[in-house]
């Protein structure tokens, strides 16, 4: 198989005496969506912190498209290709959704300013928010909200794109709707990871599972494969 777009080696998060990751190793390679799932407290969006670089890990390495980012901060990280989305979005709320959109693509994506509006417009395209690109992002409700923090990290021009459940609230409908997003993103050429509890879009929208538990790697394979193992069942299920 070619080359891994991430690769995570050994890497480990702890806060004193408390170890929320443990040696977690995987890979994702270009193209793919790769899900990770875990009960609470399994240290998924700790693993995100870890790989966008707003936390430094305590042992470990993190490379992204054959350069070693451990060190990085989450600027360069952003810069380098790797943009995440937050499970409570977090918009610059006194700013609209273009302008919002527009930080992303010039700071993380290194367009020019007219270069910045024509890909914003796209982007607004295809998230479905052309009508509300003059809109206040802080005054969004849930649905648009969640949108726009795809949107936005989807303007950052990313290699890879973290993904911390968005699905999460949403009706069955909307969950159909977000992952029909998920995969255009995808076929534009980002490489998704992706933490979601729903487990319909672990299982249809997925190439692989990514599988933690109490901070540690559980399973990594095919979606169902995952699902079925028994001690992911225990875990996760409670089966």
């Amino acid at each position: 198989m070619a080359t891994a777009l991430l690769s995570v080696r050994h890497l480990s998060k702890s806060f004193g005496a408390l170890h929320v990751t443990q040696d977690v190793s995987f890979d994702v390679h270009a193209g793919e969506i790769v899900g990770v799932i875990g009960p609470n407290g399994a240290g998924k969006t700790t693993l995100f912190g870890l790989l966008a670089g707003n936390l430094a890990p305590t042992a470990g390495t993190v490379h992204f498209a054959g350069h070693d980012l451990t060190a990085a901060p989450a600027h360069e990280r952003a810069r380098a290709g790797i943009a995440r989305t937050f499970q409570v979005p977090r918009p610059f709320g006194h700013m609209t959704v273009f302008e919002n959109l527009k930080v992303a693509a010039r700071f993380a994506g290194h367009l020019s300013d007219d270069e910045a509006d024509a890909w914003v417009g796209r982007v607004l395209a295809m998230t479905g928010l052309q009508s509300h690109a003059g809109s206040l992002a802080g005054r969004l409700p849930l649905l648009l909200r969640k949108r726009h923090e795809l949107a936005r990290a989807l303007a950052a021009k990313p290699r890879l794109m973290l993904v911390d459940e968005v699905a999460a609230g949403l009706t069955d409908q909307e969950v159909n709707q977000f992952i029909a997003l998920i995969q255009s993103i995808r076929k534009s050429g980002v490489t998704i990871l992706w933490i979601e509890h729903v487990m319909k879009t672990m299982l249809t929208a997925t190439d692989r599972l990514v599988a933690l538990h109490s901070g540690r790697l559980l399973a990594v394979g095919a979606p169902r494969d995952v699902i079925d193992l028994p001690e992911v069942r225990r875990v996760y299920l409670g089966a």
